[in-house]
């Protein structure tokens, strides 16, 4: 992997995908600056984001009727953002795409159609090859029945009809040669409805849009071979590793056998960003996350893996293509990435077993047809691989240890410390963040900072995890001490209108649909007061206007969303997270979970404790350089990037009343971004200095704020709700 300027001080970091063995873009918002210690400019100047170029051609198609859910994906989607909260998105089913891109001579990422529940009816405007796959459905070429998994040629001006499925599975792809030729947004043509980015409208397809088509390829075969056709039904058995987080740590042993000894039941709530299941509930081997949060599902935020089983307090979910990179809950498991193709057929009502395989068996995710399939009845680790998710312990120094866990086969977490909120394991995390940008590791992908953790996702056949772990080993001589760490650390003002309308009405919909029950409900505010001890609401909204936030993670629920914690203990209000979590969260709520403060960077499920609202920290105006489009009305603060944070920057708050935030968020949309930003550094020594002057009032405040924590668990005790 090699780092070197490309334009405007940016950096391109050549390394390894299941789809080039040349180079493609790691972690592009990483840019020079932040790679020689400008913590956080993560900027999206860099080399291989251009859209297709060339002469547009005059081959489109007409949408007739767009479906339930249509969306432009490509494969592996875009990749290289996960540390901004960016997914990956692309086919939720990248195997049956994949299929269907070979056979009509297409490149196996070329951007293709996802049909969800039902298809769309698509006039073409010249004869064109496609091919249908996926879920069963019929599949009419002006009104006369067409094949699946074969390539079919509708004629000019022939209207291709994928009606709604009618069997196992969710999911059917329309691939046509050429493939669709639409503009690239970081680098990637998928469609992000949530984000709004993506697909040439940011949305599913609707009724007379028009996409433009690739020039035509060559089709190599009639059909996909029938042994290489994936076998869909009712039950589903998913190949995984245990990891990241195993037993005894966070479950016991007996909640382990009950993951692999149960048939989970898809739940109807499921998407792109996560598959529900209904199943039993964990014992636990913790009673609570203590500083992370009330529930023993709670840990301080690390970043997730596609594939991974995420306890969302005692509901499991399968994180999908769109789900969040960065979170605060444990995931004892994680499917294989040559099995998450599976995830994207997943249907309420079907079966899950999850059987335990080797990670170094693992068929590799490049692989396609029953070669990708061959690790289930093969490799099954009897007694599991012995480690419990841990694939190596070490030690630092004579206070810290750092662990290496498993995610998946593609993914390391590495932690350091123990289960604190300490911002000098956030420092020693940022040292190896730099260190392994600085010197380019081929087969790496992404490289995600948590709080206390540095996840690394890496092509295994190019890097393998036990070669990552001894050059990771290796990297530890090299790291600088970090203590002596000094960073660009900017404030950031931004408005806040306390107890919004818009995170009092996701309240009410959370107890009208989910559960009306809980304890935080019906006002999170009160229910912060009471975990942290405090005397009344206004004590709550004084030291949330008196904080300084540090920025340590971002993407905490998408689109640049950091997850900060005031920089005095004094001002860290703990509470737990919703459990269930909530299915609706307006953009830009600000809550607190565990110790930690989130703006939500746009609408979808969430669990922190509401305490307000604020403006945009995602511009959706914004072009970054390298992409179709000039750029325009980016943030004020940064003129290439369409995300305000950066990591170590210092959020200050400013009251607002709820009518002048929806001006403000009305201007921001309009174009007018007015963001003051103030610069300065943050320093550990200095840092750790102040922790030493004022540790007897913070030992005084913590104490208060133990009692009340025990308290409310004791209330729930007696309740009967202990684990809620």
């Amino acid at each position: 992997m090699s780092l070197t300027d490309t334009r405007a001080g940016a950096a391109d970091l050549s390394v390894e995908t299941p789809t080039s063995r040349t180079s493609t873009v790691l972690a592009p918002g990483i840019s020079r600056a932040e790679a020689t210690g400008d913590v956080g400019t993560v900027h999206a100047t860099v080399a291989g984001l251009e859209p297709n170029s060339g002469p547009s051609s005059p081959a489109r198609i007409e949408v007739v009727r767009p479906g339930m859910q249509t969306t432009v994906q490509d494969w592996p989607g875009r990749i290289g953002y996960w540390h901004i909260g960016v997914p990956p998105s692309g086919p939720m089913d990248d195997l049956s795409f994949r299929l269907g891109n070979r056979v009509l001579g297409n490149p196996e990422g070329a951007a293709g159609l996802e049909c969800t529940l039902g298809g769309p009816a698509l006039r073409f405007t010249t004869a064109t090859w496609v091919c249908v796959t996926g879920a069963v459905a019929d599949v009419r070429v002006d009104g006369r029945p067409a094949e699946q998994w074969r390539t079919v040629e509708v004629p000019a001006g022939g209207v291709l009809d994928v009606a709604a499925i009618r069997g196992p599975g969710m999911r059917t792809y329309i691939l046509v040669s050429g493939g669709i030729d639409v503009d690239q947004f970081l680098g990637s043509a998928a469609t992000f409805t949530l984000g709004k980015f993506g697909g040439g409208t940011g949305a599913a397809l609707r009724a007379e849009d028009s996409l433009a088509l690739g020039e035509p390829a060559t089709r190599l075969a009639p059909a996909v071979p029938m042994a290489d056709i994936p076998a869909f039904g009712r039950r589903w058995e998913l190949a995984v590793t245990e990891g990241p987080h195993g037993a005894p740590e966070f479950f016991t042993r007996a909640d382990f056998d009950t993951i692999i000894g149960t048939d989970y039941e898809v739940h109807f709530n499921s998407d792109r960003t996560g598959v529900r299941l209904i199943g039993p509930k964990p014992e636990w081997a913790r009673t609570d996350g203590g500083e992370a949060g009330l529930h023993p599902s709670n840990i301080h935020d690390n970043a997730y893996s596609i594939g991974a089983l995420d306890f969302t307090g005692d509901t499991p979910i399968l994180l999908g293509p769109d789900g969040p990179s960065l979170g605060g809950f444990v995931c004892p498991i994680t499917v294989v990435a040559a099995d998450r193709w599976k995830l994207g057929q997943l249907t309420p009502g079907d079966k899950v077993r999850f059987v335990p395989v080797r990670a170094d068996h693992a068929a590799p995710a490049a692989a396609l047809g029953a070669s990708r399939r061959a690790s289930l009845g093969t490799v099954l680790s009897a007694g599991r691989d012995g480690d419990d998710g841990v694939l190596r312990r070490a030690d630092v120094d004579d206070e810290t240890g750092v662990t290496y866990r498993r995610q998946g086969d593609d993914g390391v977490l590495v932690e350091y410390g123990t289960l604190t909120l300490d911002l000098g394991l956030r420092a020693r995390v940022h040292a190896l963040h730099q260190h392994l940008i600085a010197i380019g590791v081929r087969g790496v992908i992404e490289l995600t900072p948590g709080i206390r953790s540095l996840q690394i996702r890496v092509d295994p056949a190019v890097l393998p995890i036990a070669q990552l772990l001894d050059l990771l080993a290796e990297a530890e001589a090299h790291l600088p001490d970090s203590a002596e760490l000094v960073v660009p650390s900017r404030t950031v003002h931004l408005p806040l209108s306390w107890d919004d309308p818009s995170t009092r009405e996701a309240i009410i919909r959370y107890m009208h649909g989910v559960r009306p029950d809980a304890p935080w409900c019906p006002w999170n505010i009160e229910f912060i007061r009471r975990m942290n001890g405090l005397a009344s609401v206004d004590d709550v909204y004084r030291t949330v206007f008196d904080a300084e936030y540090l920025v340590l993670g971002l993407g905490d629920v998408y689109l640049g969303a950091p997850v900060a914690t005031p920089t005095d203990p004094r001002h860290r209000l703990v509470t737990t997270k919703y459990n269930p979590a909530r299915t609706w969260t307006p953009e830009n709520a600000v809550g607190i979970g565990g110790a930690y403060l989130c703006i939500y960077g746009m609408e979808g499920p969430g669990g922190y404790q509401f305490v307000g609202r604020t403006t945009q920290v995602w511009n959706h105006r914004a072009r970054p350089v390298g992409t179709a489009g000039p750029g325009v009305d980016r943030f004020a603060t940064d003129a290439e990037t369409p995300w305000l944070l950066r990591y170590f920057d210092r959020i200050k708050w400013h009251p607002v009343e709820a009518d002048e935030l929806l001006d403000l968020r009305a201007d921001f949309t309009a174009g007018k971004v007015d963001v003051t930003v103030t610069d300065g550094e943050f320093r550990l020594a200095d840092y750790r200095g102040f922790l030493t002057d004022n540790a007897s009032s913070i030992e005084e405040f913590r104490a208060v704020q133990a009692e009340a924590f025990a308290a409310e668990r004791q209330s729930w005790r007696s309740a009967g709700e202990l684990a809620d």
